[in-house]
């Protein structure tokens, strides 16, 4: 297995033409050290993110599209706390993220994915511990397909994260009010 890495994976966000999707299942991420900041009620250096929110803001001014399904349990994890509470950066730089209670998400896969022009499948790889390993390019046709199919189904049944925040009476802010 083959994986994109570092500057190869930053770099199918910069040729993607129409759309880009992500179907986001994990109930943590490898973002452990802004993780802990965050639940300290400490300020978050988000300085690990500048080089995405410019491309997701170059990526809306040229018309491209950014989608996000993120399925999560009830109640939140800390890493889903966290992720609402950083959702107010990517949803400001272009970002159309979406969140589905995994209790409503039986049907989908249980692997994140990247689905770029409906053509593109990139399986996402991470360790058990969360740490990101690569992309796996899948070139199989029916299971692009297929993953066109989940995709469909989760962005129909998500709620987007203004509305999925007030619906859910969640706070969408940072535990020290930054």
């Amino acid at each position: 297995m083959s994986l994109l890495v570092g500057e190869d994976f930053f770099n199918l966000f910069r040729t993607f033409e129409h759309s880009a999707f992500r179907l986001e299942v994990r109930e943590g991420y490898y973002e452990q050290r802004q993780l802990g900041q965050f639940l300290a009620g400490q300020p978050v250096d988000l300085s690990y993110m500048d080089a995405w929110l410019a491309l997701m803001i170059r990526a809306r001014v040229e018309g491209r599209r950014v989608e996000r399904v993120r399925v999560v349990s009830r109640p939140h994890s800390a890493y889903t706390r966290y992720g609402l509470w950083l959702c107010q950066y990517n949803t400001q730089s272009g970002e159309d993220i979406r969140y589905l209670d995994r209790a409503r998400a039986a049907g989908l896969p249980d692997h994140d994915y990247w689905l770029l022009d409906s053509c593109r499948l990139y399986i996402v790889r991470f360790t058990d511990d969360d740490e990101l390993l690569g992309a796996e390019l899948i070139e199989d046709v029916a299971s692009v397909v297929q993953h066109g199919s989940w995709r469909d189904l989760a962005w129909h049944h998500a709620i987007p994260f203004p509305e999925y925040v007030k619906a859910a009476d969640v706070a969408a802010e940072h535990p020290a009010g930054t």
